[in-house]
């Protein structure tokens, strides 16, 4: 199975939701980057009027290349439609997301837009979240004490894997383009999602987690066997 073929795939798929003078949000990492270059590609062809948010500096800098004309939330406060990727979606349209360390932007984003569609390919789609590591965002002040509320919080919500500090492949630590740090909590099977954010919701000292509740209104899932659609793309 070519995973980036795939993603490719969904990409195009969710490509042909964009309209003409949209106000596009513009998501992060793998999947996400295959349908900036697509759009890029349909802007030039088709002449389209739209303006985007990227949802990070790596984004930002790739819809810059492409001659994406671009826009900033308070510039433009409210989205018709963002396009992004998932770590994990389940069958409520539940969402890890925050493995490339987005996901306090990606939420703000997807906030602010009408419609949030979520490509991925079919390895993407999950029974029950939480196999893939739940990033934390949380400022790096007073982080032993924000990490020991934190692990009361997972505890009591059935969560007793590792809650890590993320590092990049040099060793360095991990710091988003906010300027905070990630801890990388291992659940292996979250019982409920939306009992878990509510409860992280209020964990002093996080600045975002990875879970996304109800804010998904499609996922395109590229499998071996075609475009497989989840909820409503309209």
């Amino acid at each position: 199975m070519d995973l980036e073929a795939l993603k490719r795939e969904a990409a195009s798929y969710a490509v042909m939701q964009v309209r003409d003078h949209m106000r596009l949000g513009l998501g992060t990492g793998s999947t996400a980057r295959h349908f900036v270059d697509l759009l890029g590609e349909r802007i030039k062809q088709e002449k389209l009027h739209i303006v985007g948010v990227p949802t990070s500096e790596a984004t930002y800098q790739q819809a810059l290349s492409l001659g994406i004309p671009l826009t900033t939330l308070d510039e433009t406060p409210e989205l018709d439609l963002t396009v992004d990727g998932a770590d994990e979606i389940d069958p409520a349209l539940h969402l890890i997301k925050g493995g490339g360390g987005a996901h306090l932007r990606e939420k703000m984003v997807a906030l602010a837009s009408k419609r949030l569609i979520i490509i991925a390919d079919e390895t993407k789609n999950v029974a029950r979240l939480g196999r893939f590591p739940l990033p934390l965002e949380v400022v790096s002040f007073g982080l032993a004490a924000t990490q020991a509320r934190l692990r009361r919080v997972l505890d009591a919500q059935g969560c007793h894997g590792a809650l890590s500090l993320r590092k990049k492949s040099d060793g360095s630590v991990f710091v988003t383009d906010s300027g905070h740090v990630i801890l990388d909590a291992s659940c292996a099977e979250i019982a409920d999602a939306a009992a878990l954010a509510q409860a992280l919701d209020g964990v002093t000292g996080l600045v975002e987690h990875g879970l996304f509740i109800g804010l998904a209104s499609a996922a395109v899932l590229a499998t071996s066997s075609g475009i497989r659609v989840m909820g409503d793309l309209a």
